[in-house]
């Protein structure tokens, strides 16, 4: 193995070193060895493979998608796409993986925070828009859980971006006492097709029929289910008190709470005219608690004299994402935890927008 100067792929000139293997198994162990791999098996990036995730988002190897806002990291789109080849990507998923990672890239992400804390985050990614059926992204089964090749491949490569871009690598900048699978990948589509409801992305300033990425730093998905009623109201006061759950045994701090709604219980709402605005509303009124219910979860040490504080969960309606997804049976749902909700912001960005652009 070893290292030859830079390649050079039609017009394109890649800078990126390159490295030569005698075999795949040889390749595997180079990336492994290196840590540049999440140690699951990596696509190795030939300098064609990457050409062609560039060509088809239409970027030079040497445009800057972004800077990481604390330590000046800068990411171009060469080393980006190799990357997101590693993770499997095809250069038709780039354009999303060059999205979010702009997206994550914006100081309300507050990145350098939310992958070097020892709470354990990943990044959540909700893709919504034509891009979704294009790239055959599935909202439906399993889709919090490698529903399809685009999800997984493009969660992923953030991961990898992350890692090999940023030392963003257990030990290293990544400090989390656990973490949770969603740092492998972490992506779903919304099933807009299956829904009356506006499009997370649409809600968040995004024109309709526009492809958009959402990206928030997020805790683990907490399930949940009640099959027993059609109430409108009931259903989400099992949602709001799992958020509840979250704040007394987590963390107190109100942010962007997601949660997943799928078919069977969407269909309630559905029919008792409920939209996404109503619901925000409703989460938004229930989930809260008083600093003094610390108490009871053996965080009595500090509740200090703010025992009657009310902290609401989400701040305010807008705060609290509401995604349609999931199978089509089962009265399952999900609640979706920031990370650290008063400091990181979800960001939601069109897909193809230039951020900081020059004209």
């Amino acid at each position: 193995m070893g290292q030859s100067e830079i390649a050079r792929v039609g017009g394109m000139e890649l800078s990126s070193k390159r490295h030569h293997a005698d075999d795949l198994a040889a390749a595997q162990e180079l990336f492994h060895s290196r840590r540049w791999s999440d140690g699951l098996p990596v696509v190795p990036p030939t300098p064609e493979a990457v050409a062609a995730c560039l060509e088809w988002a239409l970027l030079a190897p040497d445009q800057l998608v972004g800077i990481e806002p604390v330590r000046e990291r800068a990411i171009s789109a060469e080393k980006l796409a190799v990357n997101a080849v590693m993770a499997g990507c095809l250069p038709m998923h780039f354009p999303v993986v060059v999205a979010a990672m702009t997206a994550m890239l914006q100081e309300p992400f507050l990145l350098h925070g939310a992958t070097a804390s020892t709470g354990g985050c990943a990044v959540l990614l909700v893709v919504n828009g034509p891009i979704r059926r294009e790239l055959g992204m599935e909202g439906s089964f399993n889709a919090l859980a490698g529903s399809d090749r685009a999800s997984a491949v493009i969660g992923r490569a953030l991961r990898l971006a992350l890692r090999n871009l940023l030392d963003v690598r257990p030990g290293e900048v990544d400090r989390s006492t656990l973490g949770h699978p969603g740092k492998l990948s972490y992506c779903l589509a919304e099933d807009e097709e299956g829904s009356p409801w506006l499009p997370l992305a649409a809600e968040r300033g995004v024109p309709e029929g526009v492809s958009a990425v959402t990206a928030m730093a997020a805790g683990a998905p907490r399930q949940l289910m009640n099959e027993w009623t059609t109430v409108p109201e009931e259903i989400l006061d099992t949602y709001a008190a799992e958020i509840c759950a979250n704040m007394r045994h987590y963390s107190i701090w109100p942010g962007n709470y997601a949660i997943v709604v799928p078919p069977q219980l969407r269909a309630h709402f559905e029919a008792a005219g409920w939209t996404k605005a109503e619901i925000r509303a409703y989460v938004h009124e229930r989930a809260r608690i008083r600093r003094g219910e610390w108490a009871a979860v053996g965080k009595g040490a500090v509740v200090g004299e703010a025992a009657d504080r009310e902290y609401p969960a989400p701040p305010d309606p807008d705060h609290l994402l509401v995604l349609a997804a999931g199978g089509p049976a089962g009265g399952f749902g999900a609640v979706i935890p920031p990370w650290l909700g008063h400091k990181s912001h979800a960001v939601t960005l069109a897909i193809g927008a230039c951020v900081d652009c020059e004209v």
